[in-house]
């Protein structure tokens, strides 16, 4: 499976994660700044050839679904996002989560965080 995604492709796999099932014309409508009805079609067509979505006839229509599980899509999504800008570096990402100016985190949740970095020093990572 092709892992690399457009923008617009990655917009359209967003929306079919959160739906489950969508047509080309629920697409359209829940895309921002949408393209054509022809041009989100070529798009599913790109991302069913890529092996990410899959389609059927429901009703005289076709309704198009994600293959791809959501956590592998998170995952792919996370590693384009700390590639692309933060250069790769998951410490960079970490670190501007955690800053003050940018984002407030519960306490619950630097709690979860601190276990997570607990949990992989203990495991060698």
């Amino acid at each position: 499976m092709n892992e690399t995604l457009s923008r617009r492709e990655r917009q359209i796999m967003d929306i079919l994660h959160r739906l489950g099932r969508a047509s080309a014309a629920d697409i359209e409508a829940a895309l921002p700044d949408a393209p054509s009805y022809s041009a989100v079609r070529a798009h599913l067509r790109t991302l069913e050839d890529k092996g990410h979505i899959r389609h059927e006839m429901e009703q005289l229509r076709y309704v198009f679904f994600p293959t791809v599980n959501p956590e592998r899509a998170r995952s792919s999504a996370l590693r384009h996002l700390v590639d692309t800008f933060f250069g790769g570096s998951a410490t960079d990402a970490a670190a501007a989560l955690l800053d003050p100016k940018s984002a407030t985190l519960p306490l619950a949740d630097l709690d979860r965080l601190a276990d997570l970095i607990e949990e992989a020093r203990k495991e060698g990572r």
